[in-house]
């Protein structure tokens, strides 16, 4: 090889190492937000502090997902077949840049984005909302709304939200201005169809014990929510709630947070105790308590809990392998009717 095509050789090599070493310096220079992981699932949605968050994803691993973001209570909530996966608080359009209010839809999404308004800004994880400038993403978290408009995530959970969403999934930013309370002030049951549109499912009235609809939704996977401060057992199917019951738990002590999945046979044995000649339940490992993973359920705990039987016996007649049932000292908030939401279109693509 002549000296010509060695210095060409070199000049190409170093040019190559000089891009690289930009995209470590670059990637290096991404700050990380709030905290690396995340509360005890025990923990009270009230009691984050900004940059906390809750992640519950390996309760429920399949069902359509949606996700609302209350502009007042400056928290995001991940809802997954009809319950609450992941709470956390955020950051959003500070006065000036206030972050639109109505029904989104993830457009695009980009891991290693950087602004192109904003003198390159690093935008981990992005996921864009509209083609004008707001999305979700990984950023500051001063406790107020600080940011042009988008919502600031912390960095680890924007990471475990990128890894479960696709686009088209739909997200609803709600203000008690413009949206119903159950919406701008939402808890462990999803307040929206994945659609965006206000879920008309009513709480029970004072003559009623239980509501079993399963036509409303007669095939997808099923989910269960017990709530003890709440006194209440609700099912949902494919993401829309087809039944719920009122419960009893025995005792005025907490019960914690758990969640149990359907690892095997039929469920037949009320209280979800396991039956080892007819089913399996396992507890899931969540935040907090990780030491639960893949062990058996606490008889316990679940002989505290008193269901109508006539409700078991519709609820065992939809499970079936890999249906999950969280349990939660946490409230839920009864869906009731409010004013409709405002669907937001996108714009044609501008810069972000």
């Amino acid at each position: 090889m002549g000296r010509i095509g060695i210095i060409d050789r070199f000049v190409r090599c170093t040019s190559l190492v000089a891009l690289l070493l930009a995209s470590v310096s670059a990637f290096a220079n991404v700050p990380f937000w709030g905290a690396k992981q995340s509360m005890p699932a025990d923990t009270l949605i009230t009691q984050l502090k900004h940059g906390e968050w809750i992640w519950l994803g390996d309760a429920i691993r399949t069902g359509p997902i949606v996700m609302v973001v209350s502009l007042d209570e400056q928290r995001a909530y991940v809802y997954r077949n009809g319950v609450a996966i992941g709470i956390t608080t955020v950051s959003t359009g500070r006065p000036g840049h206030e972050t639109p209010t109505g029904v989104f839809t993830i457009l695009q999404k980009d891991k290693d984005h950087r602004s192109t308004i904003y003198n390159s800004a690093p935008m981990p994880y992005m996921e864009r909302l509209t083609w004008g400038g707001v999305a979700l993403h990984a950023g500051g978290l001063p406790g107020y709304p600080e940011s042009h408009g988008c919502i600031h995530l912390p960095s680890e959970f924007a990471r475990l939200l990128f890894e479960i969403t696709s686009t088209g999934m739909t997200v609803v930013i709600a203000s008690a201005a413009t949206q119903p309370t159950e919406v701008s002030h939402p808890g462990f049951l999803a307040p929206v169809s994945t659609k965006g549109t206000l879920l008309q499912s009513q709480p029970l009235q004072q003559t009623e014990s239980t509501r079993w609809q399963p036509d409303l939704s007669p095939t997808g996977p099923v989910s269960v929510i017990l709530s003890r401060v709440s006194g209440r057992a609700i099912v949902y199917r494919d993401g829309i709630e087809i039944g719920r019951s009122r419960v009893v738990f025995r005792g005025s002590e907490p019960i914690g947070t758990h969640a149990l999945i359907l690892a095997a046979g039929s469920a037949t044995n009320p209280r979800f105790v396991p039956d080892p000649a007819t089913e399996h339940w396992l507890r899931v490992g969540i935040a907090g308590r990780t030491d639960e993973a893949s062990t058996e359920p606490d008889a316990v705990n679940a002989s505290r809990i008193e269901i109508p039987n006539d409700f078991l016996s519709a609820v065992y007649g939809v499970l079936e392998i890999g249906s999950t049932v969280l349990v939660t000292d946490e409230a839920i908030t009864p869906a009731t009717t409010g004013t409709k939401l405002d669907v937001v279109n996108a714009d044609p693509p501008e810069a972000l």
